[in-house]
């Protein structure tokens, strides 16, 4: 038998693609970005996990004599006052879409392991070989799942009034676009080895039913 039909061929190619773009948008501080003609802008861009400001006021002083310049993670415990502005920095919409980007994250991270097996070790006459590519697929299907979500909450949320200064000047940046297309390819890729073990196991069904004939037939001439 053959080790993989088009279909899984195409679906590691698919995944490749999926998992460089779900892991730069995870780790991109580029979800919502300035617009960089925008010389006095108080926002750079941020991320899931790392915001960059050029000089954001603290929200919870009305006097505004601190201001916060630079780049941090945004757990950052270091900085004097970052943790006093987390409330304003994690909102319930952007935990949430943390939360569901980081199952898809997960998802595909396993599913990378599994995929890497699937390419260099196993092969139709293991036993679990239509198990294992089951597996990768609801990972991967689940992995789209969960990360259009996440896409769809920051799309609808993001850039919205009361969050981010100067919101109209602000635009979903080029990591949620990453994030946006690692979604989809993720979807594909899970609908492709769904394909692949549809494939397989009739591979093997119709191997086992050719050995049969086989041995009935030899027994027949003998």
């Amino acid at each position: 038998m053959k080790q993989r039909s088009l279909a899984g061929n195409c679906a590691i190619g698919v995944f490749v693609i999926t998992l460089v773009c779900v892991f730069v948008s995870f780790c991109a501080p580029a979800w919502l970005v300035s617009d960089y003609r925008i010389t006095g802008a108080k926002l750079d861009k941020l991320g899931l996990w790392s915001h960059c400001f050029r000089s954001l006021a603290d929200p919870s002083d009305e006097y505004q004599r601190r201001f916060f310049v630079g780049c941090r993670w945004v757990y950052d415990p270091f900085t004097t006052g970052y943790d006093e502005i987390r409330g304003f920095l994690l909102p319930s919409f952007m935990i949430a879409t943390q939360f569901f980007f980081t199952l898809c994250f997960l998802c595909v991270l396993v599913a990378a392991i599994m995929v890497l097996v699937f390419f260099l070790c196993f092969g139709p006459d293991q036993k679990h070989f239509i198990l294992l590519i089951r597996v990768i697929a609801a990972l991967l299907l689940f992995a789209g799942f969960s990360g259009g979500i996440a896409v769809i909450i920051f799309a609808s949320l993001g850039n919205g009034k009361g969050w981010m200064p100067e919101q109209e000047n602000n635009y979903l940046g080029w990591a949620f676009g990453l994030a946006v297309v690692g979604v989809v390819m993720a979807f594909i890729s899970g609908t492709l080895f769904v394909v692949e073990s549809v494939v397989q196991q009739k591979k093997k069904k119709y191997l086992k039913e050719s050995q049969t004939r086989f041995e009935m037939e030899h027994e027949t001439k003998a």
